[in-house]
């Protein structure tokens, strides 16, 4: 049986990339280093680009209005769990406080984001009408290729961090005094 519609996953997907887009600048905010900065910069405009492909997906699908057994209540379910998992006003709390030391526990911490969202859109699509499927398809493969993007550049921080390691695991200098 179809709870939802299309139309209620695109409303909460593009909350999502709301919270996803403040996330990021948040991010950007607690590094110095210009090209972390500029990273984070890019994965918000990226969290907008997101929002209005999600905005104009919005407007070509239907209205679906499942029978309910109160109001409301066919929503009730997805929207408990976006703003329980995915990045929420409590995970962008989290992010405040938490004491980041490099960028990569940032990219950890949006990979994990990114991760619930993809889940949250797979739960989603069990939920709705099979005419609306392919809509909430696209919406995956957004969250995917942000997914992908994230795990490369952290991979690259890894790689650069590891250039600069010595055998023995601590940081080499060269004799400039620079990494």
């Amino acid at each position: 049986m179809s709870v939802f519609g299309a139309h209620e996953i695109i409303q909460f997907a593009v909350k999502i990339e709301e919270n996803g887009e403040e996330f990021y600048r948040q991010a950007a905010g607690k590094f110095s280093a210009q090209a972390v900065k500029d990273t984070f910069l890019i994965l918000a405009n990226e969290e907008i680009q997101h929002r209005n492909v999600f905005t104009q997906m919005l407007a070509a699908v239907e209205n679906y209005e499942p029978p309910e057994s109160f109001a409301g209540e066919y929503s009730q379910y997805l929207r408990s769990y976006a703003n329980e998992h995915i990045f929420t006003s409590q995970k962008s709390a989290r992010l405040k406080a938490m004491p980041m030391k490099n960028a990569k526990e940032a990219i950890d911490f949006a990979i994990e984001m990114e991760l619930d969202s993809i889940h949250y859109y797979t739960e989603a699509k069990t939920l709705i009408p099979p005419a609306q499927k392919a809509t909430v398809d696209k919406i995956i493969e957004q969250e995917r290729q942000h997914y992908l993007k994230l795990t490369q550049i952290k991979a690259t921080i890894y790689i650069s961090m590891l250039e600069n390691l010595d055998w023995f695991g601590h940081y080499s200098f060269r004799s400039d005094g620079s990494k």
